[in-house]
Parts: C-alpha cells; sequence; structure tokens
C-alpha cells in the first residue's frame, strides 16, 4: 500500500488547464451544503447542494487527522478536526457538512497521508445517504478522477495496519 503525501495530491489535483469546450468545475463552499439556521426539521439541503450533486465540484477544506486512515478515502471538513478512534469509538466531532473524499477504485488500497492546512480538490459530488465497509455512514462524497493520485514523485511507500 503507498503512502501519498496530500502535497502530490494537491499537486495533481484541480491545477491543470482545460480542455477547450471543458465546463470549468463548480466552486461550491462548505457554507453551501445546509440552509442557516438549521429549523425544526434540521439540517436541509440548499439548492445549491442539489443542484451540485453529480457534478464537478472545487472544495477547499481540511483533511482530517485521523488515527486509523482508511484505505480508498479520506475525510474532508471546512475546519481542522482530529478524529480519536480508539478513544471515542463510533463518537466523533466531525461537522455535518463532512465531506467523504473517494479514491478511484484503481487507488482503493492506497493511504493519503495526512496534511494540515487548507487544500482545495476537484472531484464529482454525491449527495445522499452511503454505508462504507466500515459501517459509517456518509451524505456527502467527493469522487476524484482516475487520474487524480497519479504517481508523484516523492510518494512514500507504507504498509496499511489495522
Amino acid at each position: 500500500m503507498r503512502l501519498l503525501p496530500l502535497l502530490a495530491l494537491t499537486a495533481s489535483i484541480g491545477l491543470t488547464a482545460l480542455p477547450a469546450g471543458a465546463v470549468p468545475p463548480l466552486e461550491l463552499a462548505f457554507s453551501d451544503f445546509f440552509a442557516q439556521p438549521i429549523g425544526p426539521r434540521g439540517l436541509e439541503p440548499t439548492p445549491a447542494l442539489r443542484a451540485a450533486s453529480g457534478h464537478e465540484v472545487r472544495l477547499v477544506g481540511f483533511m482530517v487527522q485521523r488515527e486509523q486512515p482508511q484505505a480508498g478515502r479520506f475525510l474532508l471538513t471546512p475546519r481542522p478536526v482530529s478524529m480519536a478512534e480508539h478513544a471515542d469509538g463510533d463518537a466523533d466531532d466531525l461537522p455535518a457538512s463532512t465531506v467523504t473524499v473517494v479514491l478511484p477504485e484503481s487507488q482503493s488500497q492506497r493511504l493519503v497521508a495526512y496534511q494540515p492546512g487548507p487544500f482545495a480538490l476537484t472531484g464529482r459530488l454525491e449527495y445522499g445517504p452511503a454505508e462504507d465497509e466500515t459501517g459509517r455512514v456518509s451524505w456527502l462524497r467527493l469522487h476524484l478522477a482516475a487520474d487524480a493520485l497519479a504517481a508523484q514523485p516523492g510518494a512514500a511507500a507504507a504498509p496499511h495496519s489495522h
């Protein structure tokens, strides 16, 4: 399993020129996800989130620092967050707008090394409940393109452990 520094990820995502006639990704902010203030029905998706679902979007956020990174995915939030899975179990302090970033199937065994600070990602946004193999349910997923994590110089290899 390869441990890929996020700097390599950010260098390869969203920084290339668009081909002629290509539609640029929608610029979406985490604050665009749910209506504010929260009403009596709880969180309600905004028209902007519903319209962006299924389309290429560009998000700027923070990678969640986890004790146990999950192969093929990581979490992106509007603010820096750390998760202590051993100490807290299923309880976490993740914001409702947390996005699960899903690597392409061909890279489903890759771990992406934690990187502090904000960064931009571009991918296809998916809104709606989905359960992963660990049982975690996500409402927002960003599916990266197949070439988003192309091998970069300086990428370190590391074994995956549970």
